[in-house]
């Protein structure tokens, strides 16, 4: 006797998704789906529309055209249904700091109805699985970037939402603390919830992100795994750091296809991953002008250079409209 798979609908489907504010189109028909328990990276440049789509999917501005559909409700006839099933975390904070940690969290169990002595338990819950405990009754104002952003997560988590908008999540935050927040995520993933993820750190997309989609000029230019789209980037490069710029300048005249980074002093030579090919560039170089050598295999960066002809920058999403607000569900549950 065989046993039928189920297959689980998808978290979010969005079809020819279309915005415009003003004279400028930010969207201009996205597709895409994202599979229950799966986590979805969306990647581009500022402006380039990621934070508009979270704010449509999680019905806070309505499209111009096209559908989307979260957790199997539409976004322009059953907002309300979405907003009690998803949680959202956006680039900035929204811990109340004239409460404690305990006392943020108390409050979110409240504005989603949770029994007293359940909101309770469930406050305590997760300040241990944040490593709050011994700040939990501490000020909030007084907290780290890396608490303040932890908390603020396991704010989102009170009610338990089966899908977690993340916007820029670690924006601002030291590299340690980025990673302890990619643990809480891979934590989250195990327990089987789908995440929406924006970034601009490309290494977070290539650590967490099932299938990422390269976001550029209001279209998606490109959809797959992190090894799929790393794979459309052919070689790679090799950077060579030089003692001077004048040895930098003669280099690059003297290797075709080379970039010469007068800041850095780095020349930056296409490679096609080819050990002959290696041991041809070094016997062409300068040895007493070379300071360091660094063999680099196609990352994401490379794809996203490949894809939209710049690298990405650091800055938020300024030429978008305001930034996402924070904890829709539990706003609507208040009113």
């Amino acid at each position: 006797m065989t046993m039928e798979t189920k297959t689980l609908a998808p978290a979010i489907e969005v079809a020819g998704l279309r915005k415009s504010f003003d004279d400028n189109d930010v969207l201009r028909g996205i597709n895409l789906t994202v599979p229950a328990g799966s986590v979805y990276a969306l990647l581009g440049p500022n402006g380039a529309g990621k934070t508009t789509v979270v704010r449509i999917l999680t019905t806070l501005i309505t499209g111009d055209g096209g559908t989307a559909t979260v957790l199997g409700h539409d976004v322009s006839t059953n907002p309300n249904a979405i907003r009690l099933r998803i949680g959202v975390t956006g680039q900035f904070s929204a811990v109340d700091e004239l409460l404690t940690g305990r006392e943020n969290l108390q409050l979110m169990a409240d504005l989603n109805h949770l029994p007293r002595q359940q909101g309770r338990a469930r406050a305590q819950e997760l300040l241990e699985r944040f490593d709050l405990i011994d700040a939990a009754d501490r000020g909030s104002a007084t907290y780290s970037g890396g608490m303040r952003r932890r908390l603020d997560l396991a704010m989102t988590l009170v009610a338990s939402p089966r899908l977690i908008f993340l916007d820029e999540p670690s924006t601002g935050l030291d590299p340690r603390s980025r990673r302890e927040l990619w643990q809480i995520i891979r934590e989250l993933i195990n327990d089987g919830v789908t995440i929406f993820l924006t970034t601009q750190y490309l290494e977070e997309a290539d650590e967490l992100a099932h299938q990422v989609g390269v976001l550029d000029g209001g279209r998606l230019v490109a959809e797959g795994t992190p090894a799929e789209l790393k794979g459309q980037v052919p070689g790679g490069t090799v950077e060579v750091t030089y003692t001077d710029s004048a040895a930098l300048a003669r280099a690059a005249g003297l290797i075709e296809g080379a970039f010469a980074d007068q800041e850095s002093l780095t020349l930056s030579v296409p490679h096609d991953g080819s050990l002959a090919a290696l041991q041809q560039l070094v016997g062409r170089l300068d040895n007493e002008a070379v300071a360091g050598l660094e063999v680099r295999t196609p990352d994401l960066d490379d794809v996203f250079l490949a894809l939209t002809g710049h690298r990405p920058e650091s800055a938020d999403d300024s030429a978008e409209t305001s930034n996402t607000t924070q904890h829709p569900t539990t706003e609507e549950v208040a009113r």
